[in-house]
């Protein structure tokens, strides 16, 4: 059995992986850790998890002891210590936050605002979008796990842009996600009332995602990309949709439909859905998979495409899990195969 231990456990992207995990047929979970509950029982902060998960959270000392693979769900700039202590020890690190998502310091710079401490770490590090750059993820000694808001829109737009089926200048970006993107941390906007009955954008064209959206993009299509994103708040607990604006090439929605499906065929949490249907976040709730819609708007020359992911899952630890796997040579479905609510 693999040992998976946690950093951030109760966060939560840390207690779903912990949900998850729970339910993977290879993995033995071994320590979890939190700052703010250290001492206390999971089941305490979580009580869904009685019973299911009693295990007393560690100080971050002694979170790499009997592991394999240690995921760590911190907000930016405090992986690098770990991954470190990782790499020594020949223990897989999966960050779920920033810290190893970015090719270029100088973004990590100027979006995150902290510079890379330990360099050797990015030079090794692993960008794991398993389906779109899963060849480098077999054996990978650190993988940066991507964001939800570029997850939703790389898988969205790939085959568009890899077959020329879509120009790279001028897409627009209209994101959705539920509060639970915002993190555990209570904030003015994800106070209750605030967030209760309202909905609204946040971070106009500044978001943290941008440049990391810009980097897939950039790869898929082999262009300098720049993209506009803009995200908004949905009064929901978790999913996202992405509506992306692109420019049309031309082909027929038919073909295009056609060769997303092509590009897709053996990727099992990626879903190309029938012509005339939308996306809809409700289908892929608490699950691992990527629903895409594609629709034309011939008047306006504009290739729109859909996609909706569970931001905590895809998002975060499904697509954190689907990793794992690919790097410990497990089967990359292992743990992930959860059916959708259909209410």
């Amino acid at each position: 059995m693999i040992r998976a231990s946690i950093m951030g456990a109760t966060g939560y992207a840390g207690v779903e992986l912990v949900r998850l995990l729970t339910a993977h047929p290879e993995v033995r979970l071994s320590r979890l850790s939190s700052v703010s509950f250290e001492g206390k029982a999971l089941s305490e902060v979580y009580p869904a998890l009685r019973g299911i998960c009693d295990t007393v959270l560690v100080g971050e000392e002694d979170v790499t002891e009997e592991t394999d693979v240690l995921f760590c769900s911190l907000p930016a700039g405090h992986a690098e210590k770990m991954a470190r202590r990782c790499v020594d020890k020949g223990v897989l690190f999966i960050d779920l936050g920033a810290d190893f998502r970015l090719d270029d310091e100088a973004d990590y710079i100027e979006w995150y605002g902290g510079a890379y401490q330990d360099k050797e770490l990015h030079a090794v590090q692993v960008y794991g979008l398993p389906e779109l750059f899963g060849e480098r993820i077999p054996g990978a000694k650190i993988i940066g796990n991507p964001g939800c808001y570029p997850t939703s829109v790389a898988l969205g737009l790939a085959p568009a842009l890899r077959e020329g089926l879509a120009g790279t200048q001028g897409i627009v970006i209209d994101s959705k996600s539920g509060v639970t993107g915002a993190g555990r941390g209570l904030t003015q906007t994800t106070h209750f009332p605030d967030c209760n009955e309202a909905f609204s954008p946040y971070k106009i064209a500044c978001h943290r995602h941008t440049p990391e959206i810009e980097q897939s993009l950039g790869r898929l299509s082999g262009k300098e990309v720049r993209v506009t994103f803009v995200p908004h708040l949905l009064p929901l607990n978790r999913g996202i949709v992405s509506t992306i604006y692109a420019p049309w090439a031309g082909a027929p929605l038919e073909e295009i439909h056609a060769r997303y499906w092509a590009f897709y065929q053996g990727k099992t949490f990626v879903r190309v859905l029938p012509l005339g249907e939308a996306a809809n976040l409700k289908n892929v709730r608490c699950s691992n998979y990527c629903d895409i819609s594609l629709h034309l708007d011939r008047r306006a020359g504009k290739l729109i495409i859909v996609s909706a992911i569970d931001n905590m899952v895809k998002g975060a630890a499904g697509q954190a899990i689907q990793n794992m796997n690919l790097a410990l040579g497990l089967p990359e479905t292992a743990g992930l195969m959860m059916v959708p609510p259909a209410i």
